[in-house]
């Protein structure tokens, strides 16, 4: 399973999850901010968990990319 979590308030906008994993974020038309698909907001952390392993790698890049460090990706 993996399980990934987006701190969406401290998003800079800066687009890079979304290029490199097109397929569980996108940005917001509203707000400029990313969004993680298909998550559930506690506290202001989405997440989002999937037994589909494939998204881990590019969902991993969009972590490593990420400059202000609101993206975390568990395997589990």
């Amino acid at each position: 399973m993996v399980v990934i979590t987006l701190q969406r308030n401290k998003c800079i906008g800066c687009n890079y999850c979304v290029e490199l994993a097109p397929g569980q974020f996108q940005m917001s038309k509203k707000d400029g901010k990313s969004v993680l698909l298909h998550a559930t907001e506690k506290k202001g952390f989405y997440t989002i968990k999937s037994h589909d392993e494939s998204i881990y790698d590019a969902s991993n890049d969009a972590k490593k990319a990420c400059p202000v460090n609101i993206i975390e990706v568990k395997q589990v």
